[in-house]
């Protein structure tokens, strides 16, 4: 759930920053499809993506320096969670 979260927060605060393109939500439609969970699952990843869509929609209107270290944490986040996902899960 973390990770859909974080790809959530990646999509808004790219977009914000400049990078035009639905990157993230693809990366967060390639989750879904590796998970294939129930109705009740998905639901809970889709929230938790839009939580994070969300959380920085009413912190940041434009790209600032705040911004982009968010979107640094952010990035280092994701890589580690999807590593750790691969090695314990494998591929």
């Amino acid at each position: 759930m973390r990770l859909a979260e974080v790809l959530g927060s990646l999509h808004f605060l790219r977009n914000l920053c400049g990078e035009k393109g639905d990157q993230w939500r693809a990366e967060m439609e390639k989750l879904l499809e590796s998970e294939n969970p129930d109705p009740d699952r998905r639901a809970r990843f889709i929230a938790s993506f839009n939580r994070g869509y969300r959380s920085f929609g009413g912190t940041y209107t434009q790209c600032t320096e705040s911004a982009t270290e968010a979107i640094s944490r952010y990035m280092k986040e994701g890589e580690t969670l999807s590593r750790d996902i691969a090695s314990r899960y494998g591929n």
